[in-house]
């Protein structure tokens, strides 16, 4: 019985797979009885055939390649130093011994890290930030990890195994493994401008395990669109232009540029600006527009939806108007006229024959 390897460095923890050749010169084939004379204390072993343990084979006469495996695992806690394990196959009254020498290396052990693969992330206010990150548990025993931050107050800080979509505080890693986590940093709606540090703790009982995140907020883009007395409502006559007039402000703390108005109006209806576009408006400022709105010449009388939006690559916001139009006719032009020429005649009726 015969390997490729029979001497190996290994680590604590690892799982290891012999190939077993074998070579029957006894002139007939027969059963074969495979063992394991000797074994380390907490190490574990077991012969290999098709995926299933055995404890024999039958060798017919000459060479066989590959006929089996022998499946060794060195304990997590194995401690540095040199380790022999001995198998034994007999067959027709012949036995072979193969001894397989492993030296565990102490360096195996330990080096474990929080680690995340982009550190810094930057974005504008109202953002979220998930960071991934790997808690990589190195130690021949198995650990559970308490999250903690230190984020700036107000931010809120999650932490979630990879895939999953429960919130954890902590996590339980075997020996020698990683577990992948996502960690998603949320700051304050009203955070100013500037990089933050978001430092991360991952304790254990015999490990403190740290890594520090890093966001960079760009600004605060907020816009608002209103009329100056805040009257979202007008009158309007069909085919007539009527002027609304609008304030733009920019309630962030960045400066805004390139804000453009539009509309959604009814069909038929044309809305116009004194400014589509406005060029720059800077942080905490406000200005002026006017918006003529003409309904469409058949527009029946009643209220309609005229909604007008103020935007830019970072921000927008929209004022809904209700519009009341109404509409005058030539037969009420007709009546009011008659009406008119009704009372003049009765003007002149009482005063001719009113003291008679």
């Amino acid at each position: 019985m015969s390997t490729d390897y029979t001497g190996l460095k290994v680590g604590a923890g690892d799982a290891l797979s012999f190939t077993l050749d074998f070579t029957n010169d006894t002139g007939s084939g027969g059963a074969a009885t495979l063992s394991v004379v000797s074994i380390p204390d907490g190490w574990t072993g077991y012969f290999d055939g098709n995926g299933s343990e055995i404890t024999g084979l039958y060798l017919k006469s000459g060479e066989s390649a590959d006929l089996a495996t022998f499946q060794l695992t060195v304990p997590a806690d194995a401690a540095q130093g040199d380790y022999a394990v001995t198998l034994q196959a007999s067959c027709n009254g012949a036995v072979s011994s193969l001894t397989l020498n492993l030296s565990v290396d102490a360096e195996e052990l330990g080096g474990s890290a929080l680690s995340t693969d982009y550190a810094e992330q930057e974005g504008a206010s109202g953002s979220s930030f998930t960071f991934s990150t790997t808690v990589q548990n190195n130690t021949a025993s198995e650990q559970t990890y308490s999250f903690s931050s230190g984020a700036p107050s107000g931010w809120l800080v999650t932490f979630k195994p990879s895939g999953e979509d429960t919130q954890v505080s902590a996590i339980t890693v075997p020996a020698r493994s990683s577990q992948a986590m996502e960690i998603t940093v949320t700051p304050p709606s009203n955070v100013e401008a500037g990089e933050y540090d978001v430092p991360i703790s991952a304790v254990s009982a015999s490990e403190n395990l740290s890594a520090d995140l890093s966001v960079v907020i760009t600004g605060t883009y907020t816009l608002s669109l209103s009329t100056p007395g805040g009257l979202l409502s007008f009158d309007a006559v069909a085919n007539e232009a009527s002027s609304v007039s609008l304030t733009l402000t920019n309630e962030g703390n960045v400066d805004l540029q390139n804000i453009t108005l539009s509309s959604s109006a009814p069909d038929g209806w044309n809305v116009e600006f004194s400014e589509s576009t406005i060029s720059v408006l800077e942080a905490g400022a406000s200005c002026d527009v006017t918006a003529k709105v003409t309904p469409s010449e058949d527009a029946l009388s009643g209220d309609y939806v005229l909604t007008l939006t103020a935007k830019t690559s970072e921000a927008s916001d929209d004022a809904e108007f209700r519009v009341t139009v109404k509409t005058e006719t030539l037969w009420g032009v007709v009546g009011v006229l008659i009406i008119v020429c009704v009372c003049v005649v009765l003007w002149f009726v009482f005063r001719k024959y009113g003291r008679r």
